[in-house]
């Protein structure tokens, strides 16, 4: 038992794993922010377009 334990405390393996799992995780968790982000922006980028153009066209013909 105290060399499984021993085997055990110097098994980088499973840490190894732990590591990867948060940086993947935090890499996801980052790509989902920025598409979130995008997506606000661009929505009210267009919306602003859109406002812009329906301005114009209804001062046109007025």
């Amino acid at each position: 038992m105290l060399n499984f334990i021993k085997t055990f405390r110097a098994d980088e393996d499973g840490a190894v794993t732990v590591d990867w799992v948060v940086l993947t995780a935090a890499v996801v968790a980052m790509a989902i922010g920025a598409y979130t982000t995008i997506r606000d922006n661009s929505d009210n980028m267009i919306n602003a377009a859109g406002l812009a153009v329906a301005n114009e066209q209804s001062a046109l013909f007025d």
